[in-house]
């Protein structure tokens, strides 16, 4: 997928960390997992993925957390040890835990300095009878040091220059493969492309895209210019528990790709034994016809292997009616499932991904406010503190 807004940052390895948590004013009876004094600290190692969890049960027991640090990130303090000593590194430690993306990643290579991978293979995605064209563009990198995960983009400068003269600049197009490649041997990346083809507003001559055209009609072996990676607003949650829910129209299905790849697929899931995702993905996907859901096979076979942990719910434009007998696109289709959305959505295990074309945007909000407003909650607050906590992650154009 194209992405013309995808801002660099830096995916962390927090997920597999311990984090020590500082506590005082609980009791010895209240069911802790570790001894507590009435007065005086007590000491709770807890793993980043329960952070939350275990913080929300501190506080209902009355407890008051002193302070956080990453294990190892210095000498243990002791039981007896002041609570206003650690205050700092406590504030800098618990907001660095919370952040995404603190090692990922970014600008290995850089415009001035691209990366030549070559393509190994350009194979169409579009079945007969479908709308445009649409491929899966797979590219070699066993010869650089360009690494990546999921949720990231990676920039293409086309060939030749523009009207100018001056030297093409580059696209970003969303990642489609895990951080394993297609063939789970680290050694490439892919790319889900559509040819942009519209009409000239003053001539009506159809004009092709520049970057997508050069992709879309690439020759395996081609050496193609790359840079990146970049990005941190897409990337997928690491604990295995999580409920994602995606919502994508056309090749937005990219980062879902590779999200649901590393979910999924078997020789994914032997690649990576400390994740073993258990959670729930749902993924609402807007296409006009039928032969265009992109990579429709595999995903219907996700489906029916792990159907407790995979929801695969189309909008089909110009095969589908919405309530009121127009065209079901998948703003409608976010409407008619909102309800149970609101009620996932305030899981805060749950982190919602749009991909795709802004338009869609406007629908999915108004279905959302409604759903909300049954519960006294204002959706646009909601989202904001959404966003703010990572939950709410969004990539259109």
């Amino acid at each position: 997928m194209y992405n013309s807004s995808v801002i660099g940052g830096s995916v962390s390895n927090s997920g597999s960390r311990l984090y020590i948590y500082e506590v005082t004013g609980l009791g010895s009876s209240n069911g802790s997992e570790a001894p507590i004094r009435q007065s005086g600290s007590t000491f709770v190692t807890v793993p980043y993925g329960r952070m939350a969890e275990e913080t929300r049960r501190i506080m209902r027991m009355g407890g008051k957390i002193v302070s956080i640090r990453a294990a190892g990130d210095y000498s243990t303090a002791s039981a007896t040890q002041s609570a206003p000593a650690a205050t700092k590194p406590m504030a800098e430690t618990k907001a660095k835990a919370k952040k995404p993306g603190a090692n990922v990643p970014i600008n290995i290579y850089k415009p001035k300095t691209p990366y030549l991978g070559e393509c190994v293979s350009n194979e169409p995605l579009v079945a007969e009878g479908g709308i445009g064209d649409v491929q899966h563009i797979k590219f070699d990198l066993s010869e650089g040091d360009l690494t990546y995960v999921e949720g990231q983009s990676i920039g293409i400068i086309p060939e030749g220059t523009d009207d100018k003269g001056k030297p093409h600049k580059l696209r970003l197009y969303s990642i489609a493969s895990t951080r394993h490649g297609d063939d789970v041997d680290d050694k490439t990346v892919s790319l889900c492309v559509r040819q942009l083809t519209y009409k000239h507003p003053e001539t009506g001559e159809t004009v092709n895209g520049v970057c997508s055209t050069y992709l879309c009609e690439l020759e395996p072996g081609t050496k193609v210019k790359i840079t990146g990676p970049v990005g941190k607003e897409m990337l997928l949650p690491e604990d295995p528990d999580a409920k994602v829910v995606m919502m994508g129209t056309g090749t937005g299905i990219a980062p879902f790709r590779a999200y649901l790849w590393r979910m999924f697929k078997d020789n994914e899931r032997e690649a990576n034994p400390d994740y073993r995702f258990k959670g729930l993905a749902w993924l609402f996907f807007g296409v006009p016809k039928t032969p265009n859901i992109l990579y429709k096979e595999e995903l219907e076979e996700i489906q029916a292997k792990y159907p407790d942990n995979f929801r695969l719910t189309y909008a089909i434009s110009r095969e589908q009616q919405n309530s009121e007998g127009g065209r079901m696109y998948i703003q409608h289709r976010i409407a008619e499932y909102a309800d149970e959305l609101w009620s996932l959505i305030q899981d805060e295990k749950t982190h919602v991904y749009i991909c795709g074309l802004r338009g869609m945007e406007g629908g999915i909000d108004e279905a959302l406010t409604a759903a909300a407003a049954k519960s006294d909650v204002n959706w646009e607050e909601y989202r904001r503190d959404m966003k703010k906590a990572h939950r709410w992650h969004v990539e259109t154009y």
